[in-house]
């Protein structure tokens, strides 16, 4: 084939696809440069590191591992209201929860299950000072003045169930806020049905055949070793009345012994 201006078609041809690639390659590696980037923020941000250490990664860790489930109600008017105040603040500042349980049964999740949600806020629970990070938190849609529905307490002991068995967090330490806080929180409140619970293997309950308790039994002691702080006893003993009586009241009787004594003494029911 004739060349035209002393240059030939396949010499052209061969400099239009060198222009097209430096175009592309103007184009691609600055994507590919964000790529890059974007992964490894990604990494550093769910794999800090330590910039004075030399990372030698080891396949040998585990994530956070809760110990304790704890349950709220929300004290609002609506589900929606909640989500929102849960992705956003209250009046104390921003907080959250892993779960929310509508009255419908719905099950929400705001937070993963491995990490830290900002629901229980200043408290202990026996040895547990940092509550938050040792725990799930589960809010339940209900103001604190009516009853729960049953496919709300349905859902929740489906999600108990779930949580319990796939996190192996001990059935048994299923607790309230106002357990953790006594001073300052009240909920889930002593229409929270306890009892149902314990009926479906979760938290504890006293047996009703448990006997009287010995000469000498400490109530204190044994508010103690369930895991209550006695900072403050007279609010103790109302969030102790609101778990396992179901009513107000500050102040320890008989029948409250007879209850710490089935706790302690190992004999409770009416647990699987």
């Amino acid at each position: 084939m004739a060349e035209i201006g002393g240059v030939s078609p396949a010499r052209r041809r061969d400099a239009r696809t060198t222009v097209r690639s430096a175009r592309l390659r103007w184009i691609v590696r600055p994507l590919l440069a964000g790529a890059i980037a974007l992964l490894l923020g990604a990494c550093a941000h769910t794999a800090p590191r330590n910039p004075l250490a030399t990372w030698v990664p080891s396949k040998n860790f585990d994530e956070r591992r809760p110990v304790v489930i704890v349950l709220h109600y929300t004290e609002q008017s609506s589900v929606e209201q909640s989500l929102d105040t849960l992705r956003s603040r209250n009046s104390g500042g921003r907080v959250s929860s892993h779960y929310l349980v509508g009255k419908d049964g719905k099950i929400y999740q705001l937070v993963s299950d491995t990490q830290r949600a900002w629901h229980a806020g200043a408290g202990r629970w026996g040895a547990i000072t940092d509550v938050n990070n040792a725990s799930i938190g589960i809010e339940i849609d209900n103001d604190g003045k009516r009853p729960f529905p049953d496919p709300q307490v349905d859902s929740l002991i489906v999600l108990l169930r779930d949580l319990t068995q796939r996190l192996r967090i001990p059935p048994s330490q299923i607790i309230g806020h106002s357990d953790l806080a006594p001073s300052r929180k009240i909920d889930p409140g002593p229409l929270f049905p306890w009892k149902r619970l314990a009926e479906a293997g979760f938290g504890v309950w006293p047996a009703g055949d448990a006997g009287e308790p010995p000469p000498g039994f400490d109530p204190w002691l044994a508010l103690q070793a369930i895991g209550y702080s006695i900072d403050n006893r007279a609010d103790t003993v109302r969030a102790f009345h609101h778990r396992f009586r179901g009513m107000e009241g500050n102040e320890l009787d008989a029948e409250d012994l007879r209850i710490l004594y089935a706790l302690t003494a190992g004999r409770v029911g009416p647990q699987r």
